[in-house]
């Protein structure tokens, strides 16, 4: 920084007719232009040696953003060219919404740097959701912003739907005013997904306009048929369909324009890194002038970075769905026990999360007991579920083979997560055995797995907790003990994974206290209602769970 009472550098001289700051690559302004100051509000002597992201950088409320959020200050430390866009205090204590861009400059001095060349919105602070009039010609600098803001958001998902729905948002009203997605399903048919308008400050879906699209024809050359097939984009107005139409696809198109009012379009094919995706028609009926060459190259941008976007989005998906069937495939049957009452879900986690590795088990022994098993091997992907698969394998095995009591069969298994290649495990091993007098006793070791839940018929809830030891994996050889009850009539036990009473928006012992309550409600309820609604009721579908879930329940006659 520069020194106290030190003359401040000479300025930047006006040439590039634009708002331009000499930044050091600790952030502190080294010099400025006149045009900088105009924008800013602020005097030379006011704004060189300060740093940039405290003096002028906030949000649209006016209070500073943290700087480890701040894409500007880590733009300055990494020295790489970027383009945004946000609020900026002027000197009168205004805010103004700037276009920016950032980029390495050669100077002399080592302190100084990296270049910041601002824009104006020319949109007011006191009203920050106000959009650009669709038609609105776009700076140079604010097309740079508009694809480094479509890059940072659509990469930042795995979720197609949502990927194109920020699309939309992006370029809707800021290129035109209507947008319409057509896309290829992987059964090669043509879904018009979206058609979304902008009308008195919001977006508008007109699903009247969405729906499935005839075949595209091999040997049309009508611009929405080309980009399908990967040709290229093109400007387009309603007189190009107002021919006779040489396919459905061109029905549909004229009835588009007829609907929509659209005077004048750009459709862009989106392209995948092996196929084509879909196709990208922005549309412009209000009173603003046509697309322009310019517009459609910017199109293109928009539509390339899509396709990579979608390609991530539906490799993710798929592979997801090859994971998520080779789990439910795993997970086995529930056997007919005379007399005892069974029931088992899964959950796999939600939104973008990978599979996991819960699971459950039970099965009938040599001796006629009945094994029951919750575990969850640690890890979030397909990895964790392939050694799920080998866990239960081996967990059969050892109970089927050696007639002794659940803490010396997991002894046994621990010594084999290695052979599993698992890095750890948590499990709860159980046995049950109906005895002379007609009653069902259960008996259990737990390996660091959260405990089962023993609810009777009057709705008194309560954990067995006893014969808790170390998790499998560890590499250590920890006492492990056994623990017993007597199960009383029409009394329900809940074997469940962490994913049911955990989560990232309230601590366990809250999910725990959930847990017990919920099931106590449901005491009287069928077997499979008081599965179905436990798993409702303890893990809502707005919580903030990113694990999955097994749940094996059962009832005592």
């Amino acid at each position: 920084m520069r020194a106290a009472g030190a003359a401040p550098p000479a300025g930047v001289p006006d040439l590039l007719g634009a708002a331009v700051c000499v930044v050091d690559r600790h952030g502190v302004i080294a010099r400025v232009n006149g045009h900088a100051e105009r924008l800013l509000g602020r005097d030379t002597a006011d704004l060189v040696g300060q740093d940039a992201h405290d003096l002028l950088h906030r949000d649209q409320h006016g209070q500073p953003p943290t700087r480890a959020g701040c894409p500007i200050a880590r733009a300055f430390s990494a020295r790489r060219a970027q383009a945004g866009s946000g609020w900026f205090e002027r000197g009168d204590g205004a805010l103004v919404e700037l276009s920016w861009l950032i980029a390495p400059y050669a100077a002399p001095s080592a302190d100084a740097d990296t270049v910041v060349v601002f824009a104006d919105h020319g949109r007011a602070a006191d009203d920050p959701d106000l959009p650009r009039e669709p038609g609105a010609v776009l700076s140079e600098l604010e097309r740079l912003a508009l694809l480094a803001e479509t890059t940072t958001q659509l990469t930042s998902t795995l979720d197609s739907d949502e990927a194109l729905n920020r699309l939309v948002r992006l370029a809707v009203p800021r290129i035109a005013d209507w947008a319409v997605v057509d896309l290829i399903t992987e059964s090669d048919e043509v879904e018009r997904s979206i058609v979304m308008h902008y009308e008195d400050g919001v977006l508008a879906a007109r699903e009247d306009l969405q729906g499935p699209m005839p075949p595209v024809p091999a040997d049309s050359p009508m611009p929405l048929s080309r980009a399908l097939r990967g040709a290229a984009s093109t400007l387009v107005t309603p007189q190009t369909y107002q021919g006779p139409p040489d396919s459905g696809i061109a029905i549909e198109q004229a009835r588009l324009f007829e609907a929509t009012g659209m005077h004048s379009a750009a459709i862009a094919p989106i392209r995948g890194l092996r196929d084509v995706l879909g196709a990208l028609t922005l549309g412009r009926s209000r009173q603003c002038g046509p697309l322009t060459s310019a517009d459609l190259s910017l199109v293109e941008d928009l539509t390339r970075r899509t396709g990579l976007a979608l390609d991530n989005a539906r490799l993710y998906q798929r592979q997801r769905k090859v994971a998520e069937t080779m789990q439910r495939h795993l997970l086995p049957q529930l056997p007919s026990i005379p007399g005892l009452g069974m029931a088992a879900r899964y959950l796999p986690a939600p939104d973008e999360s990978q599979v996991g590795g819960d699971w459950y088990d039970a099965f009938t022994l040599a001796d006629g007991m009945t094994a029951l098993a919750i575990g969850d091997v640690v890890g979030h992907d397909l990895d964790a579920a392939a050694g799920m698969a080998q866990m239960r394998s081996m967990l059969r095995a050892y109970a089927w083979s050696h007639h002794e009591p659940p803490s010396a069969i997991v002894r046994r298994l621990d010594g084999s997560t290695r052979l599993a290649g698992v890095p750890m495990v948590t499990l709860v091993f159980a046995v049950m055995e109906r005895g002379a007098d007609g009653m069902w006793r259960l008996t259990w070791t737990n390996a660091g797995h959260p405990p089962p839940l023993l609810v009777t018929q009057d709705g008194r809830a309560s954990y067995l907790t006893d014969g808790h030891g170390m998790l499998l994996g560890t590499g250590l050889t920890p006492t492990r003990t056994d623990a017993s009850v007597t199960l009383p009539p029409r009394s329900t036990l809940a074997f469940y994974t962490d994913g049911l009473v955990e989560s990232r928006a309230r601590p366990i012992d809250d999910g725990l206290g959930r847990l017990r309550k919920h099931a106590a409600s449901l005491a009287h309820r069928p077997l499979a209602a008081f599965t179905d609604l436990l798993l409702e009721r303890t893990r809502p579908a707005g919580d903030k769970n990113d694990d999955d879930v097994a749940i094996l329940t059962l009832r005592t006659p």
